[in-house]
């Protein structure tokens, strides 16, 4: 359940009452989500979000992920859009956290999406790196190699046994020095975080695209292996070649890709790949018992590593 920071109807409606939504009548936690504290909020004016942002969210790159969102609502896309407060404020202060409310958006994830939503969630990310472009805020991407690499070092501080297998596995991939797939390729604002849970369907229809708090400006092809890498394998790290093959063809029915970028992808694919496999080992070696959060387990990841790397299946 992803409440890590308790709130009372007695603690929300003063921040509420900023916004000018009327009286609160329903404050109820939202049990998806791995990162920050959400509830939905039922007003007066209508059904919202209300989410504290925790210590893995950096508050200072916060303008920047509420702007996009924003941004990309403002051209259409099935985003949610921040709220200003009386002051002219999008991020408050809630229980000693960084504090938003955005619009509540319809529709719910699809555990098992069809095919046809494979397309129609490749043609949305395609959307989204058009509608950002002329986006004009700057963030670096927080799990980048140096990121990369000090999470590393981090975890071969306390693996032992198959993880420290593991890490072998990775070390080429974080070493200083290691090939950059995705140099001179086409940049922009990139979602970063492009799985299944963050994408809502209403029926036949993309509803919303949510959680844009790793969102960062960097190469547009990697945000497409990222999205592969969580569309198109199933629980175990096994690969869905037909789920692939159709978000791949949703995706440039929008954005057609460059030679170049076509080449890159099984690289970037290995990238996003040794990201997620490090940033779920390091979650498990340190992770708070005290957390309401199951950490994810990084192996199904590491066997994406081994196909994307396997230049036969992912060309």
């Amino acid at each position: 359940m992803a409440v890590f920071t308790p709130v009372a109807e007695a603690d929300a409606e003063p921040f509420i009452r900023r916004f000018g939504l009327g009286g609160l009548r329903a404050l109820t936690p939202i049990a998806e989500g791995v990162q920050n504290t959400n509830y939905r909020l039922d007003v007066d004016q209508g059904s919202f979000v209300l989410t504290l942002f925790e210590g893995r969210t950096d508050a200072e790159a916060l303008p920047f992920c509420l702007g996009l969102t924003r941004h990309a609502a403002e051209r259409g896309l099935p985003c949610a859009r921040p709220l200003t407060d009386q002051d002219g404020r999008v991020i408050g202060r809630l229980n000693d956290r960084p504090a938003a409310i955005l619009n509540w958006l319809p529709g719910a994830a699809r555990a098992r999406p069809t095919l046809a939503d494979q397309t129609a969630a490749g043609a949305l990310l395609a959307r989204l790196h058009l509608a950002a472009a002329d986006y004009p805020a700057r963030r670096n991407n927080p799990v980048g190699p140096a990121a990369r690499r000090a999470l590393f070092d981090r975890c071969s501080a306390r693996a032992t046994g198959a993880d420290r297998r593991l890490l072998d596995r990775l070390a080429p991939w974080v070493e200083e020095g290691a090939p950059d797939p995705a140099a001179g390729l086409p940049r922009g604002p990139i979602h970063a975080d492009y799985f299944p849970d963050n994408i809502l369907f209403e029926e036949d229809a993309v509803s919303g695209l949510i959680d844009f708090y790793f969102a960062c400006v960097d190469t547009l092809a990697y945000d497409l292996a990222i999205a592969l890498s969580a569309w198109g394998f199933d629980d175990t790290g096994a690969p869905l070649p037909a789920a692939i093959k159709a978000f791949q063809a949703g995706y440039e029915s929008v954005r057609p890709l460059t030679d170049a970028e076509r080449a890159a992808l099984p690289g970037l694919g290995a990238v996003a790949a040794v990201r997620f496999t490090l940033t779920r080992l390091h979650a498990r070696l340190f992770h708070d018992p005290r957390a309401l959060v199951t950490p994810k387990e990084p192996a199904p990841f590491l066997r994406r590593l081994d196909w994307w790397t396997d230049s036969t299946l992912a060309a």
